[in-house]
């Protein structure tokens, strides 16, 4: 990618590029580089939607640029770099969206970069919280012991499952395991898209989740799955978000059986997070059953989000 501009910036053209799997040790030297808590500021998480959300990246100056569009909405996620060169990189993301004709909007802010947005001096943004996207946040100890009152529900689903299903065990994701888990995902997606044929969210989370299971080894995730009776009931899979949380970007278990992800959230996190201090379970998207859920387990802390758009 290069920018080519007069010293006034009167004209910018960016050539984005397609996101390959390739790509990974770019992204990941942004990321590392600063403490993100934005579930999102992964590159599994963006390579693995990078087809629905047709998504696109460059750098340039020391700044990763990142675009994507959904349907017919074209958007920016913030810039990442130093801090200093924050300024900057909006300059640039304006006078790039203007050139195409697009109003410059940004999904998934984190509140630094919302900041950003507030003191830029050649437009002004309409900035607002994004609460269907904000990342639920947990202690790993909490999950891991269930302890106390307000886990009991939780410890008796989980008491439940156990004697319901003595011959369940918790095991690392593999190359075996994989195929079961390819065999499972499509099973159940099989059977949501019957039920909710005019959703076209089921066939593109289906195809991530895929996507994912196919580049395991190469994207440096920790999985696990249960399984029970030679047949995967439960899988999930994430990794280091920073310093000291861990994200988890998929959580699926049959929803035939009570207990299930009741068991393989206590499990993936005692046998391969418990080192992290907290758990990042991701957003709700406004779903009211998904929320619900979510608040169950009582998180600590949110993370929140912000979507803006150049007034």
């Amino acid at each position: 990618m290069r920018y080519l501009y007069s010293i006034i910036w009167e004209v910018v053209i960016i050539n984005f590029q397609k996101l390959k799997q390739e790509d990974k040790s770019v992204f990941d030297s942004f990321f590392k580089a600063d403490y993100y808590e934005n579930s999102h500021f992964t590159f599994t998480n963006l390579f693995m939607w990078r087809k629905p959300y047709n998504m696109e990246w460059c750098v340039e100056n020391g700044v990763l640029f990142l675009k994507a569009k959904w349907e017919t909405d074209e958007f920016a996620l913030q810039p990442f770099g130093p801090q200093e060169k924050m300024q900057w990189a909006i300059k640039n993301l304006s006078e790039y969206f203007t050139s195409i004709g697009k109003p410059l909007i940004f999904y998934g802010l984190e509140k630094r970069m919302a900041d950003e947005l507030e003191k830029f001096s050649d437009a002004k943004f309409n900035i607002i919280a994004d609460e269907d996207n904000f990342d639920y946040v947990y202690s790993s100890e909490d999950l891991i012991e269930l302890k106390g009152r307000k886990f009991h529900s939780k410890k008796n689903h989980l008491n439940n499952f156990r004697k319901n299903y003595p011959n369940a065990e918790y095991i690392p994701i593999t190359d075996e395991v994989i195929t079961l888990c390819k065999l499972t995902v499509n099973g159940w997606y099989k059977n949501r898209s019957q039920d909710m044929p005019d959703d076209p969210f089921i066939a593109a989370e289906r195809d991530a989740i895929i996507e994912v299971l196919n580049n395991f080894a190469d994207l440096s995730l920790k999985g696990g799955a249960v399984i029970n009776n030679g047949r995967i009931i439960a899988f999930t899979f994430g990794e280091q978000l920073n310093t000291d949380t861990a994200v988890i970007h998929v959580e699926k278990a049959d929803p035939d059986i009570n207990g299930a992800y009741t068991f393989i959230n206590q499990a993936f996190v005692l046998n391969e997070w418990k080192n992290m201090k907290f758990i990042n379970r991701e957003e709700d998207m406004g779903i009211e059953g998904l929320r619900k859920a979510k608040e169950s387990y009582r998180p600590v802390k949110m993370i929140n989000k912000y979507n803006a758009e150049i007034k």
